[in-house]
């Protein structure tokens, strides 16, 4: 009764249902606009675990501390203090409250310090370290009403909630639990000096805290897993896209030419190599040179190992003369050569005197040496 369009079930993108992996010029193009598979959820959860952690290791040695604090802030009362109608002297009782302050800050700092590197390093893990300004500059496109709308009521937001509801229950209920278990304890508060008191409701709240930090770990390595496949996923191009894209690269005349000097480059590398190998080099004898080896057991007539005009038919002269290879003059021949034989082919057969007599000059001196 109902015609039914696949079609408004697939992926958004021009040449159809994106089903292919990103490519790694996708994937860095997403990095440089700031789009990462990143979990805040990890990152809290592992800078709250580790601060909760540190606390509880150093907790004693912090309540000396206030204890220290409250101390000396109290016997320079009579500091700031005077007789002359019971008033409070300002620069003085300024000076005892920025020294306070500043105490309290040096006990703080170890935790916060912790909490910043943590936080720091997970980020860093997750997301190597690259960094963009591309995410701060504004887009006028985010004022969109529309696209505001669809961002409120998408799977994205959905997650949040879930995820936002899922750690309020998970946190009132460790706190629950917490509490009936240390029920018994919690009574014995009214018969129990200060410090004692304190001491005992301190490590019922710091493990109650510790164990909420931990099912907050796990939600937020759930949560990184499940952002790491978000985000492939949503790079994830069509058939088309990959096919454009490898069009571009390749008809890019920037990345087309930077790989021909790659190419010549290991080409040149491996023929230079080769000279030592040469029994003679024919030249021209500056602009042209062509090294010649005669081998049976490669081939049944001499090839060309190396040619080279101007500049590296200098060098391939330089590299004859470091082995001692003979360096031969003729003008008609050395042109023939390295207009007409390519690299690693044989001389053609109409050459085959012209380069026989070379090499034999070249022998005869060989064997009288």
């Amino acid at each position: 009764m109902f015609e039914l369009d696949l079609q408004y079930f697939a992926k958004e993108g021009p040449g159809g249902e994106k089903t292919e992996p990103a490519t790694d010029k996708k994937k860095e193009d997403a990095r440089k606009e700031g789009q990462v598979a990143k979990s805040k959820e990890l990152s809290g959860a592992i800078s709250l675990f580790a601060m909760f952690l540190l606390l509880k290791i150093y907790i004693g040695n912090l309540g000396i501390s206030f204890i220290k604090v409250f101390s000396e802030s109290y016997n320079r009362i009579p500091e700031i203090t005077t007789l002359n109608e019971g008033m409070i002297i300002s620069k003085q009782f300024a000076g005892v409250m920025n020294r306070i302050i500043v105490d309290i800050l040096m006990m703080l700092l170890p935790f916060l310090a912790v909490a910043f590197a943590v936080a720091f390093v997970v980020d860093l893990v997750q997301v190597k370290w690259k960094p963009t300004a591309k995410p701060m500059q504004p887009k006028f496109s985010k004022l969109d009403p529309t696209k505001g709308i669809k961002r409120l009521f998408s799977m994205e937001k959905l997650m949040d909630l879930l995820k936002s509801v899922l750690k309020i229950t998970i946190i009132g209920y460790m706190a629950y639990s917490t509490l009936k278990d240390e029920a018994g304890q919690l009574f014995l508060l009214y018969d129990m000096q200060l410090v004692s008191a304190l001491n005992l409701f301190g490590n019922i709240v710091l493990n109650m805290a510790i164990k909420i930090s931990a099912v907050y770990l796990i939600i937020g390595i759930v949560d990184y897993v499940y952002q790491k496949h978000k985000f492939n996923e949503d790079l994830k191009m069509t058939k088309q896209e990959v096919k454009d894209e490898w069009k571009n690269a390749e008809g890019d005349p920037q990345i087309k030419g930077k790989q021909r000097q790659r190419m010549q480059e290991a080409s040149r590398r491996r023929m230079m190599q080769e000279i030592p190998k040469a029994d003679v080099v024919i030249t021209n004898p500056t602009h042209f040179a062509v090294a010649v080896k005669y081998d049976t057991e490669v081939a049944p007539a001499p090839f060309v190992i190396a040619k080279g005009e101007d500049f590296l038919a200098a060098k391939i002269k330089e590299e004859a003369a470091k082995y001692d290879i003979e360096v031969v003059e003729n003008k008609p021949l050395a042109r023939m050569l390295y207009y007409n034989v390519e690299l690693g082919a044989q001389i053609p057969q109409e050459l085959y005197s012209a380069v026989a007599e070379i090499l034999a000059v070249v022998y005869n001196k060989r064997e009288t040496a």
